[in-house]
């Protein structure tokens, strides 16, 4: 039998960054950006508050770019504050290469596995699909979904009842499938 699972977003991740008044590692997006102009120039950034101080941090989004060269929806959702636009910027690996920060996705996701139904059958397909780039890790994953402890989990994996083509080791965010054989 072949269950499908979703990891899902809940709500938008925390920036792990160092806050320089406060020494606190974790910043939440504050829902607004900042455009400022040079002349025929652009600088755009993404506001983040620091979850204990609440000084705010600029994540660089656009430095210095011709306002030509900037789509007009972009400039648009840019200046209405689109909340789409912050989940896809905060998750935009160049986004995040360019400010030096991480996400911070603990609290941030659930697993929905369309219900416990099936789970208890001898052999069972699993596909488990990412909404966005949440990188959990394979054995809490697993565990949550079928109502095991990580330990037997890892007990499974071990004796060859629990295969997959991916590594189930360590952490993913990308879709893959699994078979669980009691």
């Amino acid at each position: 039998m072949l269950k499908n699972w979703a990891v899902v977003p809940t709500c938008l991740p925390l920036v792990r960054r160092r806050c320089h008044a406060c020494e606190s590692e974790r910043f939440r997006a504050s829902g607004k950006f900042r455009v400022n102009a040079h002349h025929k120039l652009l600088d755009a950034w993404l506001l983040a508050l620091c979850i204990t101080c609440e000084e705010t941090a600029k994540l660089t989004v656009l430095e210095r770019v011709n306002v030509r060269s900037i789509r007009p929806e972009l400039l648009d959702r840019l200046h209405n504050n689109d909340p789409g636009l912050i989940a896809e910027l905060l998750q935009n690996r160049a986004v995040q290469r360019r400010n030096r920060v991480s996400l911070d996705w603990e609290g941030a996701w659930r697993l929905d596995t369309g219900g416990s139904d099936g789970v208890d059958d001898e052999v069972v397909d699993v596909s488990v699909r990412f909404a966005a780039r949440i990188p959990v890790r394979t054995v809490r994953l697993i565990a949550d979904g079928c109502g095991l402890s990580r330990g037997e989990v890892e007990r499974l994996i071990v004796e060859g009842k629990l295969v997959s083509g991916v590594r189930l080791s360590g952490r993913i965010s990308g879709d893959f499938t699994f078979t669980l054989k009691r």
